[in-house]
């Protein structure tokens, strides 16, 4: 089936989203928050906070939306990039708007990728953050449509050591707690479903590998303070599966910037490109 061009450009309406304390600290037990994270945890500490990279929740629902209006094929598709700009704090409680427009459809050769804008605003149309999401359909390209820009790979500096390195051990059931925020793909939780797609076992959510590394770089690099991360995007390489530990190495090149390389215990470069903006 090929896919539907006609939604590139169509900004769809705000759709609310209600968040509540609960949806909160179920999204960073979902990044491996623990105790000593108490702020993201629990709802009695006076610096009780959303972690930033909460933000990709709220687009959860456009993100799906769009897949079914483009008619692309979940067992095709594959997550490339995600970039996250943050304007002001994301609510701990509360209702949010967030609207979507796949915004391109790029012609890969071997696939098509698709570019999703989602904005979130406040109810009084105050933006709090935006997202763009970059995903691969294979098996779609050929249509003799614009090919995209070029997106060089962007390298860590290789001339000296990190400026931190955290290890980050994931849960055997990290993909099954990490759905409940409401990505529910089966092929972070259906083994069936994964050997399908070509997978040894149901993998872990990029977004939650980006959660992990996010927490990696306000623990090493920003004092654990969540309002000093204005920006980020990175690149999704390879696969993660529950269970693996999540290695974060990053180191800051000037102005408050940072670039981060991402692997696992079995696996180099699974996020790539991954560069970050901070106060």
């Amino acid at each position: 089936m090929s896919l539907n061009l006609d939604v590139i450009g169509v900004r769809h309406d705000p759709y609310p989203f209600e968040i509540q304390d609960r949806d909160v600290i179920l999204y960073a037990l979902g990044i491996g928050a623990d105790e000593r994270e108490l702020r993201f945890l629990f709802e009695g500490d006076g610096r009780f906070s959303t972690f930033p990279t909460y933000a990709v929740i709220p687009p959860t629902r456009g993100l799906f939306e769009a897949i079914v209006e483009m008619k692309a094929d979940l067992m095709k598709l594959v997550h490339g990039e995600q970039a996250i700009r943050w304007f002001a704090p994301i609510p701990t409680s509360g209702t949010v708007m967030t609207s979507w427009e796949v915004t391109d459809i790029y012609d890969k050769g071997s696939g098509a990728l698709a570019v999703v804008t989602a904005t979130t605003e406040d109810s009084k149309g105050n933006p709090i953050f935006e997202n763009v999401c970059s995903m691969f359909i294979k098996g779609e390209g050929g249509f003799g449509g614009d090919k995209g820009p070029d997106s060089p790979p962007r390298q860590p500096p290789a001339d000296r050591a990190p400026d931190f390195h955290i290890e980050q051990p994931t849960l055997g059931r990290q993909a099954l707690i990490y759905r409940l925020n409401g990505d529910r793909n089966p092929l972070h939780a259906s083994p069936d479903f994964a050997r399908m797609a070509g997978f040894e076992k149901p993998i872990l959510h990029g977004l939650c590998t980006l959660g992990f590394a996010a927490r990696a770089l306000l623990n090493g690099a920003l004092e654990g303070e969540p309002g000093r991360l204005k920006a980020l995007s990175a690149r999704f390489s390879a696969v993660v599966y529950p269970g693996d530990t999540i290695i974060t190495k990053g180191w800051h090149t000037g102005n408050g910037k940072y670039a981060l390389d991402v692997s696992t215990d079995r696996t180099s470069g699974v996020i790539t490109n991954f560069t970050a903006e901070t106060i």
